[in-house]
């Protein structure tokens, strides 16, 4: 007999407290152990229930759901799963829940979506089997820095791409890529290639997450839109909803978004981005393939490799997710599998850029 994953959802809607118990309880994989109204519920039943995952409102009453988070990062550390609303305030604070702890999230379920519901609760019980899996981390009170750059340099300058030397980065990420990829955007140098990044999200999170890194990083960090074209110090984040691909005309790299059909089950899909970077960068690219569930960019990974582009794959102790670089990394498509933070160090190295003296004086 499978042991089954025990869950407790944390909602302050009795509604969406029984939509998400009556849908995760038809996964045989699932038991819905406990709901809460509240984080102060909540802390009594994780303690006496003893969850193996928790899903997380966002905004509850007596007490938030970023407190809570950061209490419970602290003193029992376990895999959280946001239930976020589409709004821009739920963007923002879904994003900063992710840099507390939360493994993941998905768009919180309502009536007004309720021909959605189906892939809404399919989508949370996928991700409460990947996190059940993952070995969370006990973590000091969070404190916010402040949205600081981390240089005195600024990103929006423009760059002549007579300049360039006409390379780009693509990265693709999944679960746990939004603090994944800061880390490796924060220590990109100010005239680092053009990077283009999937991060499997949804719309309005995707710029309020690009807006999030520009506010930290040396380099611009943006949604990309239709025909922007691909230059030095800018990073272009597919928006939610949209494939993002390369294309090339001339000496003028630019990207062109689409709602083509989800690949492996994803738009934007890490796949069709290595695909069209293997087909018009070729050999001037840099391929990487970051944490992440499922197996998407795989396959685009390998083609870039074979036409010529230097690939790289996080490894699995830094990942917080090892599936989408372990499927490359089987079929032969990862040049280099480094960790978390040795990832900006390898592609400028695979570039022949100098790697900033910050990252240089990192511990392994």
């Amino acid at each position: 007999m499978v042991k089954k994953i025990k869950v407790l959802i944390v909602d302050d809607s009795a509604v969406v407290r029984k939509i998400l118990s009556a849908g995760l309880s038809k996964d045989h994989e699932i038991e819905v152990i406990g709901t809460a109204a509240d984080p102060f519920i909540a802390r009594d039943k994780i303690v006496n229930l003893r969850p193996h995952v928790v899903t997380l409102d966002v905004e509850m009453p007596r007490m938030d759901g970023i407190s809570f988070l950061q209490r419970l990062m602290t003193y029992y550390p376990l895999p959280v799963i946001m239930v976020s609303s589409l709004t821009q305030a739920g963007c923002e604070t879904t994003l900063k829940a992710l840099e507390i702890g939360a493994l993941d999230f998905v768009a919180k379920p309502s009536l007004d979506i309720s021909h959605t519901l189906d892939e809404i609760i399919t989508e949370l019980a996928e991700k409460i089997k990947e996190s059940a899996h993952v070995k969370v981390k006990k973590k000091e009170y969070f404190k916010d820095a402040g949205n600081k750059k981390t240089n005195t340099l600024s990103p929006k300058t423009n760059h002549a791409l007579i300049n360039s030397t006409h390379k780009i980065v693509a990265i693709g990420a999944s679960t746990g890529g939004t603090e994944a990829l800061k880390e490796v955007l924060i220590h990109m140098p100010s005239n680092a290639p053009g990077i283009l990044i999937v991060q499997h999200m949804p719309q309005l999170f995707t710029k309020s997450f690009a807006d999030r890194l520009n506010s930290l990083c040396s380099i611009e960090v943006r949604e990309a839109k239709n025909g922007d074209s691909i230059i030095p110090g800018l990073a272009l984040i597919a928006p939610g909803n949209y494939h993002m691909e390369l294309r090339r005309n001339g000496a003028r790299y630019h990207v062109i978004t689409n709602q083509a059909p989800p690949v492996r089950r994803h738009r934007p899909s890490v796949e069709v981005l290595f695909e069209s970077v293997a087909k018009y960068a070729g050999s001037n690219a840099v391929g990487v393939i970051m944490t992440g569930m499922g197996d998407d960019g795989a396959n685009g990974l390998l083609k870039m490799k074979e036409a010529g582009a230097k690939t790289i794959a996080q490894d699995e102790d830094s990942c917080v997710v090892f599936g989408m670089p372990k499927e490359a990394i089987k079929l032969g498509a990862v040049d280099t599998v480094v960790p978390l933070n040795k990832i900006t160090p390898s592609v400028l190295s695979s570039l022949e850029m100098k790697t900033p003296q910050s990252l240089l004086r990192q511990k392994d």
